[in-house]
């Protein structure tokens, strides 16, 4: 392991752009290209809105972003102690919600998906729900002058 951190924070939905930045200052010591960086982005907001708007449903709790880098490969975990998932499967189907009534899209899984090399999800019930996600960045190129 080449680096580690754990940012925990109020389950706010102003708290989503404090998770990208600290995603985005984490991995900038590998020189990510702006597409990676805008991937890892992109994951951790949509992992960090759901514990907010699914796991905790307006309800205090606290959402912990884990990230560990190893050479090229970055490990993500997010995790909420809310509501859980019932059901994992359906969750990860595109456009599934439970939030019929609101604007929303249900494509954060299948956009997670998309950016990441691997993604699991567990979640109890009463007790939480942990994303995790890695993503194995390229080689960092050598510019010639």
């Amino acid at each position: 392991m080449d680096n580690e951190m754990t940012l925990s924070f109020l389950a706010k939905s102003e708290n989503e752009s404090l998770a990208r930045l600290a995603i985005t200052s984490f991995i900038a010591q590998i020189d990510p290209t702006i597409d990676e960086l805008a991937e890892c982005k992109t994951i951790v907001s949509e992992a960090v809105s759901n514990a907010i708007i699914h796991g905790y449903d307006g309800a205090d709790g606290v959402v912990t972003v884990h990230a560990v880098l190893d050479g090229d490969m970055l490990t993500v975990s997010i995790k909420d102690e809310g509501r859980g998932i019932p059901d994992i499967a359906s969750a990860r189907e595109p456009l599934f919600t439970t939030k019929g009534h609101e604007e929303r899209s249900g494509m954060g899984f299948t956009i997670m998906e998309s950016f990441s090399d691997e993604l699991h999800i567990e979640s109890h019930v009463g007790h939480g729900t942990t994303i995790t996600f890695t993503k194995k960045f390229s080689p960092v190129q050598a510019v010639a002058m």
